[in-house]
């Protein structure tokens, strides 16, 4: 998403915050699956569209997020012109701030209730439930109830994704508050919200609670909205819909960037350490700091900055149009300009491809799944594009 410039980087970066093996050297074409897809285009003339996504069961619309504040609605294929949401004035937009995620209540359906991840005015978290007016197309600003406030101590590194894991419950992915390298320590502080994936009960009427069973409860000194830590920023993560696997893109510092997966037979990363700041990717981050890696979880997945700048974690493909994809996990590099594939099997990263046919003229801000499983990328240039079958 949000590209800016950062001493230190030497590059642009990405992603709200700069929005195991390598995958320098192991990334091949694969010419016959290659010919076999393109980039269809859905929409234009959207300002900075950073995330995409449907209420359950809805097949004929997709909701789409705009960094300054607003809720797009494209319905059967076409940009509607007045916002679902637009709470602009309320949102600091600029960098790597702003509206960042979006999910709908499970039971949508019903209770017309979703959430939103933006910062305010002060460059502040907010997370905030809403409600649908009596027009199903037109929210009502009016309804928010914020459910989880954090101060950011800087202004990068916001995280800013939202999304209902298969057990129900709201996982928030939050950055480490920002600056460069941590300095305040925030992924391995387990008294701070920041630098973590975070997950909470949100009930039918907007309020939330935390789970009983969130690995941290009870426990003196530690916050108990904490799922799982060591995390730098979680720009993206997504559930997998058939395996309710959980795969994190976690955007890198100065050299490393990462995938994170966790099994749902692992309860989808309960508890676990994923390194930061002690590690980048696989490796130490700072010998100031020390590498201490016992219990930590290390990416399935790196990449250096030989090959691009800042993660852009997407989907396991389980969509019906492309059946050859099923269980292909897609991801892209806002500064690398590429889209690429890997598999798991028996937790080992197979079959990467480079995917030519995707590069969609414009920077990659995130991936988006409707209602279908089927696939989108959003780009700088304020397009969506939906991945389809080559004619």
């Amino acid at each position: 998403m949000v590209a800016q410039y950062s001493a230190g980087r030497g590059a642009l970066l990405l992603a709200l915050g700069y929005f195991g093996c390598s995958g320098d050297d192991l990334i091949v074409p694969a010419p016959p699956l290659d010919n076999s897809v393109r980039l269809q285009e859905i929409a234009s003339g959207l300002d900075m569209p950073v995330f995409l996504t449907s209420p359950p069961g809805d097949h004929t619309r997709l909701f789409v997020v705009e960094q300054g504040g607003r809720i797009r609605i494209v319905r059967n294929g076409a940009l509607l012109t007045t916002p679902f949401l637009d709470i602009s004035a309320k949102v600091s937009n600029g960098g790597e701030q702003g509206l960042l995620g979006l999910a709908f209540h499970p039971d949508y359906a019903a209770n017309g209730r979703f959430i939103v991840n933006y910062t305010d005015g002060a460059g502040d978290t907010r997370v905030s439930v809403y409600r649908v007016s009596s027009n199903p197309e037109v929210a009502d600003p009016a309804s928010e109830q914020v459910i989880l406030a954090i101060d950011q101590p800087f202004s990068n590194h916001n995280g800013g994704m939202v999304v209902f894991g298969p057990d129900g419950k709201l996982y928030i992915g939050t950055g480490d508050g920002g600056s460069g390298g941590d300095p305040q320590n925030h992924g391995q502080n387990r008294n701070s919200l920041l630098g973590k994936l975070l997950r909470v009960t949100v009930d039918g009427n907007g309020a939330m609670t935390v789970p009983a069973d969130n690995p941290f409860v009870g426990q003196a000194g530690i916050r108990p909205e904490i799922w799982s830590y060591g995390l730098r920023n979680p720009w993206r993560f997504s559930f997998d819909r058939q395996t309710g696997d959980l795969y994190i893109g976690d955007v890198g510092q100065n050299q490393r960037e990462e995938i994170d997966v966790s099994t749902q037979a692992a309860q989808f990363g309960k508890g676990l350490n994923y390194g930061w700041r002690t590690m980048e990717g696989n490796s130490c981050f700072s010998p100031s700091i020390g590498c201490a890696r016992t219990g930590l979880v290390l990416p399935v997945l790196e990449y250096t900055h030989n090959d691009g700048c800042s993660v852009a974690g997407g989907y396991v493909y389980r969509g019906s149009a492309l059946t050859a994809l099923a269980g292909t996990y897609f991801y892209a590099d806002y500064c690398g300009g590429w889209v690429r594939s890997f598999r798991l099997a028996a937790g080992q990263v197979t079959d990467q491809f480079d995917w030519t046919s995707l590069w969609p003229g414009g920077q990659v801000l995130s991936f988006g799944e409707d209602g279908a499983g089927e696939l989108y990328l959003l780009t700088s240039a304020g397009k969506v594009h939906k991945i389809v079958p080559a004619p």
